[in-house]
């Protein structure tokens, strides 16, 4: 019997999607409910399984974009399944991993397996980074070692001791292109990027904020914290908590535009923005205003490690009112968010740099963060912006606060 292998929809209003790249190839065994490829949509990346065991038969390419609930392969079930099943993983069939192969053209291969892309290839880590601008070495005079291609730190010194001098170029240069097609996320990304900027009235107002405080506690109760929840306390948890405290105080900052109505909520669903491998996406903490401190730490780590996989649902990223992006994770140090439609604002975080402040009369040299607050100002006023972006160093600032809604001494003294 033959069996149809169809997409899949991945959502409302969705019509037609990308096949991302085949799992198995044409004419391989696969087992029932084995993964066999995956599709980008304007909004996700899902899986393809086949529901029935058998031969398959590919019928569109990598790169093509098919229409949801067309047949994209067909499944021999009538075929013989060879001696042994692949290895499962969680109940699953162990996907191999790609490999560049590194054999001579006219050796012929067993297998042919998908070359692995990835946006971290070519990419230096922070620290690698710092180093080779400091030795002048180009990106393109290392090979990286680190996970999927990424250039570490040991890869720079390994290139300065082997003789590569600082200032130095490749002595063979190229012009050679690389022409890659949009996937279908790349694409609803830039559109609804546009449209932000065409249909709001977008403003931006920066604050400063002092690091000191949220640092010692860290320091301070780092380590007994990850024993106990098993997970780091880092500051997105803490910016995330003291974002809900303040869009409490100010509801039009949570608040979105629906026609000519205001729809102002009333609970805080708050969006972290991740940088995945095909793209920008924001998974969402639901309520976020009624988790602890250990949950926002732990969901935000699920979340990240499912937006790197590509195994984020729609579920996970529909929805949220407000949306906080970190780019000092990248180095960053002042930068204008853009937001995220249909809300009205979007927080940005950035690098951590010291600097000489005024304190009391005094410099001292302190722990600085430049935050910024992009938002309609349809429904947003500047005063509204102004201390929304205020409340939210307040209370970073004095953790003490945050954890109990008043400072111990105002506790003690019944205020």
């Amino acid at each position: 019997m033959i069996a149809d292998i169809k997409v899949p929809s991945p959502g409302e209003s969705i019509s037609e999607v990308q096949i991302a790249r085949w799992l198995k190839k044409d004419g391989d065994y696969v087992w029932k409910d084995e993964e066999i490829c995956e599709i980008d949509s304007d909004k996700a990346t899902l899986t393809v399984t086949s529901e029935q065991a058998g031969q398959v038969k590919l019928l569109a390419k990598d790169g093509d974009t098919v229409k949801v609930g067309s047949v994209i392969a067909k499944v021999d079930t009538d075929a013989k399944a060879p001696a042994t099943k692949p290895a499962e993983t969680n109940g699953k069939p162990k996907e191999q991993k790609a490999t560049v192969a590194s054999t001579p053209a006219a050796k012929p291969q067993t297998e042919s397996q998908p070359q692995s892309t990835s946006y971290a290839k070519g990419t230096p880590s922070p620290a690698a980074k710092k180093m080779m601008d400091e030795n002048k070495v180009p990106a393109n005079a290392l090979n990286g070692t680190g996970k999927e291609g990424r250039i570490t730190k040991t890869d720079v010194m390994n290139a300065l001791a082997n003789g590569f001098k600082p200032g130095s170029t490749p002595t063979e240069g190229t012009r050679d292109v690389d022409r890659q097609k949009l996937s279908a996320l790349r694409k609803k990304l830039a559109q609804r990027l546009v449209a932000v900027k065409n249909q709001t009235a977008m403003l931006t107002t920066f604050n400063e904020v002092d690091m000191s405080a949220i640092m010692a506690l860290r320091d301070k109760y780092g380590k007994k914290f990850e024993e106990k929840y098993g997970v780091r306390l880092g500051f997105m948890s803490i910016f995330t908590k003291a974002v809900t405290e303040a869009l409490m105080e100010f509801p039009a900052v949570n608040a979105m535009i629906d026609g000519e109505e205001i729809v102002y909520h009333k609970y805080a669903d708050v969006g972290i923005a991740v940088s995945a491998p095909k793209g920008l996406v924001v998974p969402i903490l639901r309520n976020a205003e009624m988790m602890s401190i250990a949950q926002v730490e732990s969901t935000i780590k699920d979340l990240a490690v499912k937006a790197r996989e590509n195994r984020l649902s729609l579920d996970e990223m529909s929805g949220g009112t407000f949306t906080i992006t970190n780019g000092g994770v990248f180095g960053s140090l002042m930068s204008t968010p853009i937001i995220n439609p249909p809300q009205s604002a979007i927080l940005g975080m950035h690098n951590i740099v010291e600097r000489p402040m005024a304190i009391k009369g005094k410099v001292e040299i302190r722990p600085m963060m430049y935050i910024a607050l992009s938002y309609d100002h349809r429904i947003i006023d500047g005063r509204e912006s102004v201390s929304f972006l205020v409340k939210v160093k307040q209370l970073v600032e004095d953790p003490v606060r945050l954890l109990f809604g008043k400072d111990l001494s105002e506790v003690l003294l019944g205020l």
